[in-house]
């Protein structure tokens, strides 16, 4: 439930004219959004502005900075993106809230049928990230890591683009085994970075000898073009889901990809949470080629 929240947040933000939606959606930009006392509507999607929610939101309510305020009832999930979220003694959630490096207020008699998670970012890291390495570098550390992640970001779009044009059976196939199969590919994924380090760490001790060079090359290689596919074949997998969410049964694999990258993307700007989602990442892609072998086979291990 929560990641479809995400999903749906990235889709619209980026792609709001791809998938038509069905119902009311308010969707604005730094422009506050109010559903007064008797409204329905059916999705709130906000981006800096501030929310107040009196009446009913059918599904989710979704803000990326600025506030939430309920007062009435939301059927699916509050989701806020370093918003201060405040829950009245009249307020109805019949799924979860969820604070990501914002704050959450609930006062007593509201009703929350689903989970609560709060992350509160840390206040040494915002600190850090706005006052640089002050005495050292005496700037910033934002635009130089926002610059960094652009450039990432735009770097896997292009790959994504090119691997899911080349190999689209093999990424959906893979994808597919992920749903089939998830702890032994996750398994496999963190028996593989194991055995990928160990042999990197043996080969660098082997580069004062001639042969050691060619072996450490070879396992660069073979580690961009594991890591490469198996992140493709994520973003398609994340993509694929928020596509069938909205009713979407066979979406192309270009577009599930790039819904995909478009997800990782926010969620890995987050501090904390994004190092360990993109650690996750890895360990899953790596499970995902290796086991079936670059998406050609179900379980490469199996004996036939």
């Amino acid at each position: 439930m929560k990641n479809k929240i995400i999903l749906t947040f990235s889709l619209l933000f980026f792609f709001s004219g791809l998938i038509p939606l069905q119902g009311q959606t308010s969707f604005t930009l730094t422009k506050d959004i109010h559903v007064a006392e008797g409204e329905v509507q059916k999705n709130v999607i906000s981006f800096g502005g501030n929310v107040l929610i009196e009446g009913e939101v059918e599904e989710s309510v979704v803000a990326f900075g600025g506030s939430i305020i309920v007062k009435g009832e939301v059927g699916d999930v509050v989701l806020g993106i370093g918003s201060t979220i405040t829950l009245k003694s009249s307020a109805v959630i019949r799924g979860d809230v969820a604070s990501l490096g914002g704050s959450l207020t609930k006062e007593p008699g509201c009703i929350i049928d689903g989970d609560t998670i709060y992350f509160e970012t840390s206040e040494e890291v915002t600190k850090f990230l706005k006052e640089g390495l002050v005495g050292i570098l005496g700037i910033s550390l934002i635009p130089l890591l926002l610059i960094i992640k652009l450039v990432s970001i735009f770097i896997w779009f292009l790959l994504a683009l090119i691997v899911a044009a080349i190999f689209p059976r093999q990424i959906s196939f893979a994808a597919s085994q992920i749903r089939k199969s998830f702890w032994p590919i996750f398994g496999t994924g963190f028996l593989s970075l194991v055995i990928f380090t160990g042999l990197a760490i043996f080969s660098g001790l082997l580069i004062l000898l001639i042969i050691g060079i060619p072996i450490l090359l070879a396992l660069i290689l073979i580690g961009i073009i594991i890591k490469i596919f198996g992140r493709v074949t994520l973003f398609y997998f994340f993509g694929e889901s928020l596509s069938r969410a909205f009713g979407s049964k066979n979406p192309s694999t270009i577009l599930a990809v790039i819904l995909g990258l478009i997800l990782v993307s926010i969620i890995t700007f987050i501090p904390i949470i994004g190092t360990l989602f993109s650690f996750f990442l890895s360990i899953m892609g790596w499970g995902a080629a290796v086991r079936t072998k670059f998406g050609t086979t179900e379980n490469w291990f199996r004996k036939k």
